[in-house]
């Protein structure tokens, strides 16, 4: 079964996440302080964790900070209702995506599915030529989810490998936001949504903000974002 990783201190919501989750096929594990949290989840056994924000002892932040040290397994974390800078930092510490608190219970699971869904290449019928890009300083293997520059791996989080792989794909041309929340994140761009922004923002700090002496990834104002080819004018 798909093994899930729950790290809440409320534990009614835990047993209701078990009771939506497994009968969608999901093995749910739960553990109600981060520290014992931390270290379930750096044991490599889950597919996913969804991680509160507001645990005691050690926030979700502190608790993704140092599991992204060592480990990329996809992070949905739960937030506050309003509290955006919440949402923006935990993308920026490496989490794939956010769900504000409360909730509805089928909103999480289909956001987990979308998760789920998106890193398993098995899942997609991709033909030899969109399975391996190369484009400039960079080859990604969709198969092994895997990215190198300049021969070296680089660590990307499932999100962010999902971003790079679309915005190679489709180089050289204009990708909306609506699209590429669309294709990465396998939901609809919701109002004040800046994900793909961050997510973006990562990229660049990763890959390095140019390439030659042109701007690797370009904003295309009030529209979203274009990975430049060589020729193309900045």
């Amino acid at each position: 079964m798909k093994q899930i990783l729950v790290i809440d201190d409320d534990k009614e919501l835990c047993e209701l996440l078990v009771e939506f989750l497994q009968p969608e096929g999901f093995s749910v594990e739960t553990v109600n302080e981060p520290h014992s949290g931390l270290r379930r989840a750096l044991s490599g056994e889950h597919c996913l964790v969804v991680l509160d924000v507001m645990l005691p002892g050690m926030t979700g932040f502190e608790l993704l900070r140092n599991l992204r040290i060592s480990s990329q397994v996809p992070v949905l974390m739960l937030t506050a209702r309003g509290e955006d800078i919440d949402r923006i930092i935990g993308l920026e510490m490496g989490a794939d995506d956010y769900l504000p608190k409360p909730f509805n219970p089928r909103e999480l699971v289909a956001r987990i599915q979308a998760i789920w869904r998106r890193v398993q290449p098995g899942e997609k019928q991709l033909s030899e030529s969109q399975s391996r890009i190369e484009f400039d300083d960079i080859i990604i293997d969709f198969g092994s989810r895997n990215v190198k520059q300049n021969g070296n791996s680089v660590k990307l989080t499932a999100a962010e490998f999902s971003l790079l792989y679309e915005l190679l794909k489709k180089a050289g041309q204009v990708m909306t936001r609506e699209e590429l929340t669309q294709k990465v994140l396998n939901r609809k761009l919701e109002i004040f949504d800046r994900s793909i922004d961050v997510h973006v923002s990562s990229l660049r700090k990763k890959l390095g903000h140019t390439i030659g002496n042109r701007e690797r990834i370009k904003t295309i104002r009030n529209t979203g974002y274009l990975y430049t080819q060589s020729h193309q004018e900045l």
